[in-house]
């Protein structure tokens, strides 16, 4: 019997150039934070939310991921995960940027779902049904979680209109947490299920989506490190 539709899809393909040599050897989601590996916070954070049906992509070492979590039913916590994989190394040879692998993996995604990325640490993210139903039930292709900027992206990635609109150009500017909701129509401008395997980044989408008025987004305060370079990772180990 085939699975339901994943609610939520982890980002976990990308080769994590700036973590070498670390990431020689370990997928970056798999290295270790705080005694867990680091996607296994986002995990754990669904399965509270109930949402226990993730697709994770992979691509580089990713075997690792998948020997590590197996193929259906993962422990989080009191919860049970039900993991599916879109394998874009096997498939492609490798990842396929991020819009590309969503749209690799909408035939296995819900009609509306969770985005997030897997080397992204942010323990106090609450994943809730009632964010999740106000955006299905609303009229938004894409709703974002906006944080402050870090010292690593200063001038930040959008702006957030004071009526909830993500903008493409406005002041202040936020970095993009790598939270989000979507629609499968968000991606209809990419060939459903990206049979030919067309790498495609998100960024260009979502700035097309604003200035149409389609994106909505809020900003969240809570703990959150993009865990880019070995140093992010030693400081994050070593504050408990």
């Amino acid at each position: 019997m085939p699975q339901p539709p994943a609610q939520a899809m982890l980002l976990a393909a990308g080769r994590g150039e700036r973590m070498r040599p670390l990431t020689d050897t370990t997928p970056k989601p798999l290295l270790p934070v705080r005694g867990k590996p680091l996607m296994q916070w986002p995990m754990e954070a669904l399965a509270r939310g109930g949402f226990n049906r993730l697709l994770i992509n992979t691509a580089w070492l990713g075997e690792q991921i998948s020997g590590h979590f197996g193929p259906m039913s993962w422990s989080a916590g009191d919860s049970l995960l039900s993991i599916s994989y879109s394998d874009e190394g096997r498939d492609f040879g490798g990842a396929l940027e991020t819009a590309g692998g969503i749209a690799r993996a909408l035939p296995l995604l819900d009609e509306v779902f969770w985005v997030l990325a897997g080397d992204v640490f942010a323990p106090d993210f609450v994943f809730t049904r009632e964010a999740f139903e106000r955006f299905a039930t609303g009229d938004k292709w894409a709703h974002l979680w906006l944080v402050p900027n870090p010292q690593h992206n200063p001038r930040g990635d959008f702006g957030l209109g004071a009526d909830g609109l993500a903008l493409n150009q406005a002041e202040p500017r936020y970095t993009y947490s790598t939270i989000g909701l979507y629609r499968r129509r968000f991606f209809d401008s990419l060939p459903y299920g990206n049979p030919a395997g067309l790498k495609a980044p998100l960024a260009p989408l979502l700035r097309a989506a604003m200035d149409n008025g389609q994106v909505s987004a809020e900003l969240y305060t809570g703990a959150w490190t993009d865990v880019g370079t070995p140093e992010r990772l030693a400081q994050l180990n070593a504050t408990n």
